[in-house]
């Protein structure tokens, strides 16, 4: 599970956004990826695209194995 301190996030979400007012809106999301998504967002998102797409697109799913167990997205 992704142990991040609210200072950690508070961080990544600011790189995010600089990067994104700089006009990289690429960088900007995979900064913004380094987030774990909750974990209801994440099971719908294996539920719309599938989980070869949270996979391949990087999402942090920490927060969604520590919730629904390591092989959650297997079943």
């Amino acid at each position: 599970m992704s142990n991040l301190t609210r200072e950690e996030r508070f961080e990544i979400i600011e790189k995010s956004m600089a990067a994104s007012k700089a006009g990289n809106d690429d960088e900007a999301m995979r900064i913004a990826k380094q987030l774990p998504i909750a974990p209801w967002l994440a099971k719908a998102g294996k539920e719309v695209w599938g989980k070869d797409f949270l996979l391949e697109n990087g999402y942090n799913l920490s927060e969604a194995e520590a919730e629904y167990g390591k092989d959650w997205l297997s079943q």
